[in-house]
């Protein structure tokens, strides 16, 4: 049963990450277009506060559950006299995982304060650069955390 939860969490936590970026990129980005720079960079601000605070513990639990769910797996290999492989879906989850957690660190700690710093400034040339860092970043996380749904559901 704490399995199954751990997993649900997991690919829960998943759906808020990678739904969000999707929602962000395609959806609300293209429409803040029309509004003029203050508008559109308060907007943005404000958006992905809020996204990144839910992402903060979206990557907690996926970390967590998802070191638990490995470790109960090779725990339990263990216990039966076996060997753990981890499969090969599961390296490259993890691999691919990391990775994107360490993307979302460099966006939240680093890029998003610029944009905070930015429009708290009223410096909206530095806050649309920001936000173009931001885009670009976020745009690599998602292509990742597609390939990674792709590659563990065809594998």
């Amino acid at each position: 049963m704490l399995y199954n939860a751990l997993k649900l969490a997991h690919v829960l936590s998943i759906i808020v990450w990678v739904g969000g970026m999707v929602f962000a990129h395609f959806f609300l980005r293209p429409a803040a277009q029309s509004l003029e720079p203050p508008q559109r960079l308060r907007l943005m601000h404000d958006v992905l506060q809020r996204f990144l605070g839910a992402v903060t513990v979206a990557v907690v639990l996926v970390l967590v559950s998802g070191l638990w769910m490995i470790g109960n797996v090779a725990r339990q290999a263990a216990q039966s006299g076996g060997s753990f492989a981890m499969p090969l879906d599961w390296t490259v989850m993890a691999t691919l995982g990391i990775l994107m957690m360490a993307i979302f660190g460099h966006i939240r700690f680093a890029l998003f304060r610029r944009l905070q710093r930015a429009v708290a400034a009223s410096d909206w040339p530095a806050g649309g650069q920001a936000m173009a860092a931001i885009r670009q970043w976020v745009g690599v996380n998602l292509g990742l955390g597609l390939a990674i749904v792709v590659i563990t559901l065809l594998m």
